[in-house]
């Protein structure tokens, strides 16, 4: 026996009116129309559901038992189809994906293309986001989610999944006198005044000072970048030189200014993150979708980018 959850609210407004044409009048349907259903399910059940008497109309036994398990019914059913229409709605909506640089490397168009395949409706967009802010939005709310370079401040309010991870390399002026060298190593920079990224980015400014391998010996600081145009010029100035990402490099790399792989330094890796408490189905998917992008990019031989 399959018992609709139409005729389930049908009896549910029944009862409670104990009238069939204000019940009628509530559901916005004919009174016939509505008689009938409560006939069809009471044939289903097997039994009367009500007594109608002259122009009284009240619950039987069966009546009685049915109520409280129809109204449980009908709530849940609500209830699922608010929360689907939610979803249904967060599907529709925009998705606002932080950079602070492009993250290039083929990974946004693949991600995006992944991203749409299972979210046709969703409309992402791309914000940029300046070097001032660490968490490129994420920590103001003003991105979803972000591609960001670690370490992050506060980092225990975001999850990541890295996508890449580069060696550092040094930016100079092309007439610097390490400039010719194919490698330099970190020790020679080490009295080197240096473009340092802004104090609101301690962690990340520290990382780019390569602090952690200077052995206690402080950076001497040339100047503060917040921006690859303004990193670009002052490295040409020769107010100092700027260690980067190795995929950052095309953007420095211009005439005057020259490239070098350093030695005696760590990586840079460059995360997808997002709130840790942030479960949105926009957010998961858009981390769906950049994690099985990576998966296919180390199953098809080529290198893992994290």
């Amino acid at each position: 026996m399959d018992v609709h959850g139409r005729e389930l609210r049908y009896f549910a407004a029944v009862a409670e009116e104990l009238n069939f044409t204000r019940a009628a009048q509530r559901l916005f349907v004919s009174q016939p129309a509505l008689s009938k259903q409560i006939r069809a399910l009471e044939q289903q059940l097997g039994a009367p559901l009500f007594d109608r008497t002259g122009r009284s109309v009240r619950l039987t036994p069966v009546g009685e038992a049915l109520l409280p398990h129809a109204r449980r019914v009908l709530a849940a059913w609500d209830a699922a189809r608010a929360e689907v229409e939610l979803v249904k709605a967060g599907q529709r909506a925009t998705l606002t994906i932080g950079i602070s640089t492009s993250p290039g490397r083929g990974l946004l168009p693949a991600v995006r293309s992944r991203f749409a395949a299972a979210y046709p409706a969703a409309k992402p967009v791309l914000r940029q986001v300046g070097w001032t802010d660490p968490s490129t939005g994420l920590a103001d709310g003003s991105s979803d989610v972000a591609y960001v370079w670690l370490p992050l401040a506060e980092a225990r309010r975001y999850d990541w999944v890295v996508v890449a991870r580069e060696p550092r390399v040094v930016a100079l002026p092309e007439s610097h006198e390490l400039a010719g060298r194919d490698i330099v190593d970190f020790t020679e920079l080490l009295d080197e005044p240096f473009l340092a990224l802004p104090e609101s980015a301690p962690a990340l400014r520290n990382h780019f000072l390569a602090v952690d391998e200077r052995g206690g010996r402080p950076p001497i600081i040339g100047g503060e970048i917040s921006g690859t145009e303004e990193t670009y010029e002052s490295v040409l100035n020769g107010d100092g030189v700027v260690l980067l990402a190795a995929g950052n490099a095309p953007l420095i790399a211009h005439a005057g200014v020259v490239v070098r792989p350093v030695r005696g330094i760590g990586p840079s890796e460059l995360a997808l993150a997002w709130r840790r408490a942030d479960e949105r189905p926009l957010v998961r998917g858009y981390v769906a979708a950049c994690r099985s992008v990576l998966t296919g990019m180390s199953g098809s031989g080529d290198p893992a980018p994290g």
